[in-house]
């Protein structure tokens, strides 16, 4: 038995291709490769979580870990308590995707996302078990480890959320609608929010196991756009299944991205003189846009490949405090070890409550978007020098559009698929280059 890490753990159909079977070896695997006595387990609320956390943890304690389930939690409320207790711990969600998928993520002790180098020792391992082949001992009588339960981890994480982010500050008299995607925040939302001031009512917030992401939340914020303009909120905010990324709504039912919520946290903490070494973390997906925006704040950015686990190494790499994608998973690194879409829901808020500015004129002030194509391009097969054959066509692109604009091509981590990203001062441009490009990739791929 044999698997590959994606960029955020490993993911699929439930019960079809992350199996129990598969999920009580990679519990062994884990234990094995990171270590730790105890072992925390959080879920989404996928009808599928059960099952699966179950069978990890008895993986794990199978080979002598202490395994504490802590029920339905954002994965950024695991993320803290690995941090706090100082454990390994993994989280069962498959973030965004549709109920009939769930997948597994893994925190090393201290609420961190496992570089490449573990998760290749992890497959490695897993393949051994798999095949049956590992000639070591299971521990035995007292070595054997144990199965407990801790409901307390949710009131945890909101205590930390309530008590501790906005350092006394408060959000009254700001009007929200939240869409927790009938996911892991259902059950903190609005308390949070209230909590801090904030007038809050919710949609699609009782979840039943299969409504998770069902036609909303991030993916689908139609919903929130619509409720926003018909309750006259200022705000919107949408998580997805396991809460660690947001996207906002402004109070004209406008859709405010990742980018835009990282660029108006940046400048409202470089004005506040807050924002370490005046720099931004970003993946090689962000906006052209948002690139002049922030250099013409004096604001540094800096990319790093896609997802979020990239972003946080940049940012202890170079002691920096805020990163994040497009896609709204955004890291405090001040406050956080992964993206948190709740923590970002209330910062977000705080400049708004405290600027006295609405989410449109500060979106609008931060950068001006350029039209973004991507097309996914299928290749027959993986090819390593598939990128270097096409430097010249990619350069001649490059070339023609000059300042006004950018290519970006990579091979996706999980698919025979090349990407092509362009974007260009106006959509028809950008999706011409993208498809002349797409045309390029197939004929090199033969």
């Amino acid at each position: 038995m044999s698997l590959k890490f994606g960029t955020d753990g490993v993911r699929g159909v439930a019960n079809v291709e992350i199996t129990p079977e598969l999920a009580l070896l990679l519990g062994r695997a884990a234990a094995r490769v990171l270590g730790g006595r105890r072992w925390y387990v959080g879920r989404d609320t996928r009808i599928s979580g059960p099952l699966l956390a179950a069978a990890l943890a008895a993986g794990l304690a199978s080979e002598g870990a202490e395994v504490v389930d802590l029920g339905v939690l954002p994965t950024p409320g695991v993320a803290l308590i690995s941090s706090v207790e100082k454990s390994p711990a993994a989280m069962i969600s498959a973030s965004h995707n549709p109920f009939g998928d769930n997948g597994i993520k893994f925190f090393a002790e201290g609420g961190r996302k496992l570089p490449d180098d573990v998760e290749t020792e992890l497959e490695a391992e897993l393949t051994v078990l798999g095949a049956g082949g590992d000639p070591r001992p299971r521990p035995q009588g007292a070595e054997v480890g144990s199965l407990s339960t801790d409901p307390s981890g949710l009131t945890r994480y909101r205590d930390r959320l309530v008590g501790e982010i906005l350092e006394g500050r408060s959000l009254d008299g700001v009007k929200v609608v939240v869409d927790t995607a009938n996911g892991a925040a259902s059950p903190l939302a609005v308390d949070v929010l209230t909590a801090l001031g904030a007038q809050v009512s919710a949609i699609h917030d009782s979840p039943d196991g299969v409504n998770i992401n069902a036609g909303c939340g991030s993916t689908h914020p139609e919903d929130l756009q619509a409720a926003v303009v018909a309750q006259g909120a200022d705000v919107g905010l949408a998580f997805d299944g396991d809460a660690d990324r947001v996207l906002a709504v402004d109070g004209r039912g406008e859709l405010v991205d990742g980018d835009e919520i990282i660029g108006i946290c940046a400048i409202d903490l470089h004005e506040r003189g807050i924002l370490a070494h005046d720099t931004v973390v970003v993946t090689v997906m962000t906006n052209l846009g948002f690139r002049r925006g922030m250099a013409a704040r004096g604001i540094t950015v800096v990319d790093t490949a896609v997802g979020d686990r990239y972003v946080l190494e940049e940012l202890d790499r170079g002691g920096f405090s805020l990163g994040g994608e497009q896609s709204g998973h955004v890291i405090f690194r001040d406050v956080a070890s992964t993206g948190d879409g709740l923590l970002t829901g209330i910062t977000l808020l705080d400049v708004v409550a405290r600027s006295g500015r609405s989410l449109q004129e500060l979106a609008a002030a931060t950068m001006t978007r350029l039209p973004q194509v991507l097309v996914n391009v299928r290749t027959p097969t993986r090819d390593p020098g598939l990128l270097e054959k096409l430097a010249p066509a990619v350069a001649e692109v490059e070339a023609r559009l000059g300042d006004s604009g950018r290519v970006l091509l990579r091979p996706s981590g999980t698919e025979p698929l090349i990407r092509v990203m362009v974007e260009a001062p106006t959509d028809g441009e950008a999706r011409s280059v993208a498809d002349e490009l797409a045309v390029a990739v197939a004929a090199a791929t033969g």
